[in-house]
């Protein structure tokens, strides 16, 4: 690997890395030379993708209910007892919730919003000090949300809570990118199309579905996986170090 994109001697976390977007990441990062912790709420699943990845490199799974501030303080205590600082922070757990306009549950506005958005506020908070200890002027430590082109386009399919959640999430990347530049910490957006992903795999298993959904994006294809990881580790390497308070659509061109 070309030593501008390679992340050897780093340390990183990526929420929501066991399955879909997250581990796409969490993998790359791994080849490219990084110590990755992967977390998600199910143990077993953060114990298999350790095993996976670490067959490959150095991963390690813990298990976090990052839905609850309670679940966020734990993760960060935790990790916080095995690094001394953390170069590369990925926001990648998520959620939706999809109902028609007049039956859509407040219950589910809520649990999305407070995933999508609050949680992420809320790990940006408790990993600063791994964040500022990681940082320098030559190498930002690196925060990378996981947005959407739902937080960009007016594409809503009755998934009401999801496409602003996203916008909030854009949003608030841009307000602390700018107040922790000065820290040496860069925050960057990757906001992707149609990957393959637990989200999005009612429509990748129905041919017709899949057929409708790619005839809107301009490539007529859904993203795969090396260029997710490609992204993600131009974001976390040398090449993303002048790069901060980006939103970059990774979608094929549907955003156009």
């Amino acid at each position: 690997m070309h030593p501008y994109f390679s992340l050897q001697g780093r340390t990183a976390l990526v929420t929501g890395g066991t399955r879909g977007i997250g581990k796409m990441i969490a993998k790359a990062y791994v080849e490219a030379g990084a110590t990755v912790y992967v977390c998600a709420r199910d143990a077993e699943a953060c114990r298999q993708t350790a095993d996976e990845l670490g067959a490959l490199g150095r991963c390690h799974g813990v298990a976090a209910n990052l839905a609850t501030e309670e679940g966020v303080s734990q993760l960060a205590t935790r990790l916080g007892e095995q690094i001394t600082h953390l170069d590369i922070l990925v926001n990648n757990a998520g959620t939706t919730w999809g109902a028609p306009l007049e039956s859509y549950p407040i219950k589910g506005w809520e649990k999305v919003m407070q995933l999508n958005v609050t949680s992420v506020f809320n790990c940006i908070q408790q990993f600063l000090p791994l964040l500022r200890k990681a940082g320098s002027p030559a190498n930002p430590a690196r925060v990378i949300n996981i947005g959407s082109v739902a937080g960009i386009s007016s594409f809503g399919e009755q998934a009401y809570a999801y496409g602003p959640s996203k916008a909030a999430l854009h949003q608030l990347s841009r307000i602390l990118a700018r107040e922790l530049v000065s820290q040496h910490i860069n925050v960057n957006v990757i906001a992707p199309g149609r990957f393959p992903s637990k989200m999005t795999q009612h429509i990748g298993n129905d041919e017709q579905a899949l057929a409708q959904d790619t005839a809107l994006i301009p490539m007529k294809r859904w993203g795969r996986e090396e260029e997710m990881a490609a992204l993600a580790i131009s974001l976390a390497s040398t090449a993303g170090a002048y790069m901060t308070g980006n939103i970059i659509p990774l979608d094929g061109g549907f955003s156009l």
